[in-house]
């Protein structure tokens, strides 16, 4: 299955957590779900205690901006998708 490169970034308009390396995904939906993910992954590793400004935006391997989703909008209880967990 052909897979596509997506960057996953933080930020809450003044700091920036920076995905250089980037992650290929086949699908939008596993997309979504690692976007998710790299939000839950900072949450919980972070000392920052107020997210509600915080976001995680996908963009695509040309630089197009693909997903912009609030970390506040980002569901607690979502399992890891076998074969595609981690951080980005």
């Amino acid at each position: 299955m052909p897979t596509r490169l997506y960057r996953f970034h933080c930020t809450d308009g003044h700091d920036l957590v920076a995905d250089l390396r980037g992650r290929r995904l086949p699908t939008l939906a596993l997309m979504r779900l690692h976007a998710e993910r790299v939000a839950l992954d900072l949450m919980a590793r972070g000392t920052h205690l107020d997210w509600s400004d915080w976001w995680v935006e996908v963009y695509d391997q040309n630089g197009r901006a693909v997903l912009a989703k609030a970390f506040m909008d980002v569901r607690q209880d979502r399992p890891a998708v076998r074969g595609w967990e981690g951080t980005a």
